[in-house]
């Protein structure tokens, strides 16, 4: 039985912890003494603790993220309920900062803030010593990156046949945005490029195809980006997928040219555009030169096979919504392949606390920490944009109606989404559970209801993205003779569904 258990709550199955990975890597003698516990969101507190426990560790550690934090906290409260010699360690962002705020925190008896690689060894060592330390909340040591060891060996044939495999070339990020806790890196730190190329090439040589860089910044240096590429161009296939997080306004020549040398499928690249607004930029320390990272996305799309998932945030200090929608439909004519909408949020430590007071930001007080208001945005509004967030995730990220969002979007994307989002919720009552063929029923009603659009042309368009997507069965407005004969298609993923249009 291990001494130790390192164990977190993931958001899906397909999420591999890349933190607990790190851990492990680096307990030194005590790593046959451990082992890694992966649950799932909607996991019963009881079964979790019933799991662990059957290991009968001395050690617990508790990955905390903002997703998590309330079922760790359950986890946590029910383990030191029935099980109170077990030791208790959390760490992770979540509670790197405002620990003394924080229930999970006064549960657990030790707290590790900031990087654990190396201090939480040394803490089981301590305590399996039977000399634990005396403070509680323990500072995590900032090693120099080559002192640290690389994860991927623990990464299991099953993680490699089955979920996304995260990795990384960096640690921090020079930038301060200050919704983002990497505002409190002094700079990036690379890890030692070969080091790194060649742990890869041992994952891609066990089947490893699916990549996914946690580097906030992978354009940052170009030369180590172009040579990151080149490594996975020599091993392209038609498994391959790597996904990549990009400044918007860096993208030189150099490394154009070796995206441009990448098939359809092989490459995702998530672009953080967050606002257009430039005096909300300068509110926020963003520094964003908006023409290039326009120029850029238009390249992205226009010159490139690769896929792009481009961010905005709704609730930014200063920004209100008139502003938003400008900046949304800025983005939309660009054409990328999904525009995920997000509603700021106060990650704990994060500098954006300071315009909470100016800008009359009401914060959820539980995570995920989301705006509820600004003195621009009223709660009302912010409900209406995170109603449009789900809808447009479920219509305009679907990959499934590349024939219906232009005729629902117009000239006037937001708006007219939104004038979509505001019938549909009231139509319906929800914005979760809404089944395929009634989404493709709505979307009939509205276009030719509220838009006025002719039935017999909006059945058409919905019908074929809706059999073009795989799906089987016969729309009510089918069933009253509108729309084109039932054809077969295979079901596709998103992302093909995305690309293949």
């Amino acid at each position: 039985m291990p001494s130790i258990v390192l164990a977190t709550i993931n958001a899906r199955y397909v999420h591999a912890a890349l933190g607990l990975r790190y851990l492990a890597a680096n307990l030194g003698g005590l790593k046959p003494q451990a082992r890694i516990m992966e649950f799932v969101l909607g996991q019963r507190p009881a079964d979790i603790v019933e799991a662990v426990l059957a290991q009968r560790p001395r050690i617990v550690g508790f990955g905390a993220y903002i997703w998590n934090v309330g079922e760790t906290t359950r986890v946590v409260a029910l383990l030191k309920c029935v099980a109170p010699e077990v030791t208790v360690v959390v760490g992770g962002p979540e509670v790197s900062y405002e620990t003394d705020e924080q229930r999970v925190c006064r549960l657990a008896d030790y707290v590790v803030t900031g990087w654990g690689d190396l201090t939480f060894r040394r803490l089981c060592g301590e305590i399996l010593a039977g000399h634990p330390p005396a403070e509680k909340v323990i500072a995590g040591e900032q090693p120099d990156l080559s002192q640290i060891a690389l994860p991927y060996e623990h990464y299991t044939d099953e993680d490699i046949a089955r979920r996304f495999l995260y990795v990384e070339a960096s640690r921090g990020c020079p930038f301060k945005c200050e919704f983002c806790l990497s505002a409190l890196d002094k700079t990036a730190w690379p890890f030692d490029l070969e080091r790194f190329l060649g742990a890869l090439a041992k994952l891609h040589a066990r089947g490893a195809r699916h990549f996914r860089f946690v580097d906030r910044t992978f354009n940052l240096k170009v030369a180590a980006s172009v040579r990151i590429l080149e490594f996975f161009l020599e091993r392209v296939d038609e498994r391959l997928f790597v996904h990549f997080e990009v400044i918007p306004d860096h993208l030189p020549e150099k490394l154009k040219a070796v995206i441009a040398r990448f098939p359809g499928g092989a490459l995702q690249f998530e672009v953080g555009i967050q606002t257009w607004n430039p005096e909300v930029q300068a509110l926020i320390s963003r520094r964003q030169d908006n023409a290039k990272a326009e120029a850029n996305l238009g390249w992205l799309r226009n010159r490139s096979n690769a896929f792009v998932h481009a961010d905005l945030i709704a609730g930014l200090p200063g920004e209100d919504l008139g502003s938003f929608a400008r900046g949304f439909d800025r983005l939309y004519a660009l054409k990328p392949h999904e525009i995920q909408v997000g509603i700021l949020k106060r990650l704990r430590g994060t500098p954006i606390a300071r315009h909470t007071e100016s800008y009359g930001l009401r914060w959820n007080p539980d995570a995920p920490y989301n705006a509820l208001a600004t003195d621009r945005i009223g709660f009302a509004d912010m409900q209406r944009v995170s109603r449009f967030a789900r809808y447009w995730e479920m219509v305009g990220n679907s990959g499934r109606f590349h024939r219906v969002l232009p005729l629902l979007a117009g000239d006037a994307p937001f708006d007219r989404f939104m004038r979509f989002s505001d019938w549909l919720y009231a139509r319906t009552g929800r914005t979760h559970e809404i089944a395929l063929e009634r989404l493709c029923d709505s979307l009939h009603a509205f276009l030719t209801q509220a838009l006025g659009m002719e039935r017999g042309a909006a059945a058409e368009a919905i019908a074929r993205d809706y059999e073009a997507s795989g799906a089987k069965g016969r729309l009510a407005f089918m069933k009253e003779g509108v729309g084109p004969a039932r054809t077969r298609a295979a079901p596709a993923l998103r992302r093909t569904r995305h690309l293949n249009a």
